[in-house]
């Protein structure tokens, strides 16, 4: 048994859907769970008319309906099969009040639940007996943090059920349901996550992210054209690169597949041949090792914020009281470094709000330094005696100053931060030194 997710282009048109069901029945014989994302462009939309008023709420659920028609009629489909969804759309768009993060989820959970029967209906175009499902059908029960929502334990037992349907069941990645029977979203990027979670708890052979990339490259290759495919990584390596700017899966899909060690596979819808990237559990699994960097991803739109304290010296829960501060606002930190008289925090600009430097503020006099970037280098020799001096020699040789460096309790990565200006050239220099002049033919 495996899990195949299609994130939003696999299933942008109708000639992406036909790719992405071939896919499907030629794999048939390993019996397939099918996960797929909104069409591309689709949650985007919702999330417009979500914030919009009421008459363009309307208006904007037409052009919606419009572009799934269009899909539905190219495939040979009934349109009237989405007629219970944009019913229900309407009838949540005509609603008034506060658009809450409850509501937000509510209408986002609409794009899945669309693309999902049109999936269905070209497999069973195909001769391939398929069911539609929104996930909290087949089990997704989470808590009610709407927005990033989380599966509860017994999630993970209801979906074991998906091992006994006789038709091969598509479902909807995305989103699940409170036990109360509140749609929850579990975050931008969350069919990913759909798919490992729904593939732990089959115990399946393989979870497939199908899109529209080869897979995880060396850098981004948009900046370095000489990037190259990393055939394999530990899931240690792929979590730190999708955390910081690999835009290949959701750095929370490594972790349910990490727990049950099931590997995950990185494959092109529209290069179905191609290899991609297998993820495997640990470093002492991945069989192709190259050399001392594997990968460089990168990070912009960064701010550091400083905070003079003096609490260290007094013992105080002052590390406790920032983590505290950072939930409650829902923010992420990216790097933090401590020295006796302070703290240093690297997270994105976006996500710094007057309430949280308010917050900060009580510790002591605080500092915002934006224009920043982080970059993070993972391997299985960055841990290697004289690695981390011999990486810094470059870039200080070239000119690069860097701060904020840390590196992971695994030893398979170091993360530092640096201005915005030298980002770039610290990822060519990186890149020219460890992986184009290696000879590494992957």
């Amino acid at each position: 048994m495996i899990v195949m997710k299609f994130g939003g282009t696999s299933v942008g048109s109708a000639d992406a859907i036909r790719s992405a069901a071939r896919i499907v029945v030629d794999a048939k014989s390993r019996k397939p769970i099918v996960v797929v994302s909104a069409i591309a462009g689709v949650t985007n939309s919702l999330l417009a008319m979500a914030r919009a008023k009421m008459l363009e709420r309307l208006k904007m659920i037409e052009e919606i309906r419009r572009k799934h028609d269009e899909i539905a009629s190219s495939l040979g489909l009934d349109p009237k099969l989405l007629d219970p969804e944009f019913k229900e759309l309407r009838a949540l768009a005509m609603k008034r009040g506060k658009v809450d993060r409850k509501r937000l989820d509510a209408y986002v959970s609409f794009g899945e639940r669309l693309s999902a029967k049109l999936m269905a209906g070209q497999l069973a175009n195909f001769g391939m007996r398929a069911q539609a499902y929104a996930a909290w059908e087949i089990g997704m029960i989470t808590n009610d943090d709407f927005g990033s929502a989380e599966p509860l334990p017994e999630a993970m037992q209801k979906l074991k059920k998906l091992e006994k349907l006789e038709a091969t069941p598509v479902i909807t990645g995305f989103i699940g349901k409170t036990k109360k029977g509140d749609i929850t979203t579990l975050g931008r990027g969350g069919s990913d996550y759909t798919a490992a979670i729904i593939g732990a708890a089959v115990k399946a052979e393989a979870i497939q992210i199908w899109k529209e990339v080869d897979g995880f490259m060396t850098t981004d290759p948009r900046l370095v054209p000489e990037a190259k495919i990393v055939p394999e990584l530990a899931f240690e390596e792929a979590s730190e690169l999708a955390y910081f700017g690999a835009k290949v899966l959701h750095p929370k899909t490594i972790l349910p597949a990490m727990k049950a060690c099931v590997p995950v596979q990185i494959l092109n819808t529209f290069k179905p041949d191609g290899a991609g990237t297998t993820i495997v559990t640990n470093f002492a699994e991945r069989k192709q090792k190259s050399h001392e960097i594997e990968a460089i991803a990168f990070k912009k739109n960064i701010s550091i914020i400083h905070i003079e304290s003096i609490k260290f010296f007094d013992g105080t829960d002052l590390l406790s009281d920032i983590f505290k501060t950072y939930h409650k606002h829902h923010a992420n930190i990216d790097v933090i470094a401590l020295s006796i008289a302070g703290v240093s925090l690297a997270m994105d600009t976006a996500e710094i709000t007057p309430a949280i430097l308010k917050e900060l503020a009580v510790h002591g006099p605080i500092t915002v330094v934006g224009s920043k970037a982080i970059v993070c280098a993972v391997g299985g020799s960055i841990d290697a005696a004289g690695a981390a001096g011999k990486m810094f020699s470059i870039l200080g040789a070239n000119g690069i100053a860097v701060e904020m460096i840390s590196q992971a309790a695994s030893g398979f990565s170091i993360t530092f931060a640096l201005a915005e200006s030298d980002a770039e050239k610290a990822i060519k220099t990186l890149h020219k030194q460890y992986i184009e002049n290696t000879g590494a033919s992957f």
